[in-house]
């Protein structure tokens, strides 16, 4: 067996597994794992191609991080569909912190600007955008609902929405940061990210790969903190009634 056959047969048979520990534990996401899993296979199969043409061509770079957002944005989006326009919500919060550290990161010289270079550093800062988007979304849409008669007492003795809402806004940007916080405090010694192994076995030597690591994995925590600051923020605009009143989006 080639190495290539082994790699997709073990990545498979991982997927298989979690599909059925998952169906066996009764948490109904037995297929959603699988669908996770093909999606995967069938969207790397094919990036793989569209990557090779972006480092021929060069001005394909920006159509394909714009791409890379779209995808992001609907798949955030569709997470948080309860509220209106949740699609384009979740674009901006991505969008707008994961581009600005991309370019500020190019301005300053800290990769070189080319797709070689923009395309995977844009990607993990988009990944980790929409993670803390989805995160940090979800978790406020259920406080809102866990907490509404709280969120009603307060507003009831005379505090704004802002103020009422705060609370559970915190909460919410809390645990959408939970996971990249234990990341970065974690690396080298838990984990070894993937900019770090790609580097070294790229051919890098360990010191430069842990220099672009570090540039990278700080970054990401700054993105993912502008994200939930600002999917809290469009969700709270949202949520709010003339009256200083608060509706509570349905359970999706």
């Amino acid at each position: 067996m080639s190495q290539a056959v082994a790699q997709v047969v073990a990545a498979l048979a991982f997927a298989g597994l979690a599909a059925v520990l998952a169906a066996r534990l009764g948490l109904g996401l037995g297929r959603e794992i699988v669908v996770a899993a093909a999606r995967a296979t069938a969207q790397l199969a094919v990036v793989g191609g569209l990557i090779a043409a972006v480092f021929r061509v060069p001005e394909l770079a920006v159509a394909f991080v714009a791409l890379m957002v779209l995808a992001a944005a609907i798949t955030a989006g569709g997470r948080l569909r309860t509220i209106a326009g949740s699609r384009r919500l979740a674009a901006a919060a991505i969008a707008g912190p994961a581009l600005a550290a991309t370019g500020l990161l190019l301005a300053v010289g800290a990769f070189e600007a080319a797709p070689r270079a923009i395309v995977p550093t844009a990607g993990i800062l988009i990944g980790g955008a929409m993670a803390a988007t989805t995160l940090t979304g979800r978790r406020l849409l259920e406080g809102l609902r866990d907490e509404q008669d709280v969120i009603e007492t307060r507003l009831a003795l005379g505090d704004d929405v802002r103020t009422a809402l705060r609370p559970t806004i915190r909460t919410a940007m809390v645990t959408g940061l939970v996971p990249a916080i234990d990341q970065t405090r974690s690396v080298g010694l838990v984990t070894l990210p993937g900019t770090f192994v790609g580097l070294v076995l790229g051919g890098a030597s360990p010191a430069t790969a842990a220099r672009v690591q570090l540039v990278v994995l700080l970054a990401l925590l700054a993105v993912e903190l502008l994200a939930a600051l600002v999917i809290s923020e469009a969700i709270r605009r949202r949520v709010t009634a003339p009256g200083e009143r608060v509706v509570v989006p349905p359970a999706g």
